[in-house]
């Protein structure tokens, strides 16, 4: 049976604050999904999440349209979405199973028994184009343009979640670099949910979500509360999965000063939209998107 001979940990890309325009680096569509690296050895497909679960069953047109990709041996990146009506990813769709699920193909690290890790993006992205032909579950990451001013205004014309810049000479290194940066036009991130408030007037369940985000030193800092994004469905089953969880105290450095707050274990993580901090660093108007299960508490940090 053949056989990839390594698993990998993704290469992240750090944020940045700003656009910019630098000769041998590309510009990429930022995409709001789940990141899956896929490993083809044979017939048989792994999607392995960050959190190195296999998401294969999960995703079964995905699947049946790597297992037709020529190549024996094969490793993809890439990023699992849902798009809306103007072609834009959207988290919640993919996390609510609203949609059909693509997975959007922006690396190759393996072809053919040949390991590609050290090669530049730019070879292995030509590795890419040739082994993926797009098709309905399978495509290829948009290049927006070669200038990354230009690429950021064509992403906030279209109302994209950001850009993605990479250098082109960089080989693939696994975990946070600076090789690939993250500018974000819309504020969009991951939360920990440390606990929630009695709810009001007509709503059942919970009121909000209080949440946090860790710093370097692995201390729970609270970030503000989110009691917006929910519907009926999503409200009862988070209550479930929050009630296995309570605590008899609080997980945040800082008091949440929440008179009707029952604290829980800081195990799930929340994607958030919001507009921007306060100065008292705290989420402006967020909106709850959904719950992230690719990702470990641990890993939210400030």
């Amino acid at each position: 049976m053949p056989h990839v001979p390594f698993r990998i940990s993704p290469m992240l890309a750090e944020l940045t604050d700003a656009p910019f325009a630098r000769g041998d680096w590309v510009f990429e569509e930022k995409y709001d999904g789940v990141r899956l690296v896929a490993y083809k050895e044979g017939p048989n497909i792994s999607l392995i999440s960050r959190n190195d679960i296999n998401r294969a069953d999960r995703y079964p047109e995905i699947v049946a349209a790597i297992r037709k990709i020529r190549a024996e041996t094969l490793v993809l990146d890439g990023e699992v979405v849902v798009f809306d009506a103007k072609q834009i990813s959207r988290f919640q769709l993919l996390q609510q199973s609203k949609g059909r699920p693509q997975y959007v193909v922006f690396d190759c690290l393996y072809k053919n028994g040949k390991d590609l890790r050290k090669e530049s993006l730019a070879a292995r992205r030509k590795a890419l184009e040739k082994s993926v032909k797009p098709s309905g579950a399978l495509i290829l990451a948009a290049r927006l343009a070669a200038d990354g001013l230009k690429a950021f205004q064509i992403a906030k014309k279209r109302g994209l979640e950001g850009i993605i810049a990479k250098n082109a000479g960089a080989p693939y290194i696994e975990g946070r670099t600076s090789q690939w940066l993250k500018v974000k036009v819309h504020q969009e991130d991951e939360f920990v949910i440390g606990g929630f408030t009695k709810p009001g007037g007509v709503r059942q369940y919970f009121g909000a979500l209080l949440l946090g985000a860790y710093t370097r030193d692995g201390k729970l800092h609270y970030a503000g509360k989110v009691g917006t994004g929910f519907d009926e469905k999503t409200l009862a089953s988070l209550h479930r999965r929050l009630q296995g969880l309570v605590r008899p105290n609080s997980p945040f450095v800082e008091d949440p000063r929440e008179k009707s707050a029952t604290f829980v274990e800081p195990k799930l993580v929340a994607q958030i939209s919001y507009g921007e901090w306060t100065e008292d660093v705290k989420l402006r108007h967020p909106v709850y998107l959904g719950l992230r299960d690719d990702k470990r508490a641990k890993e939210v940090v400030m």
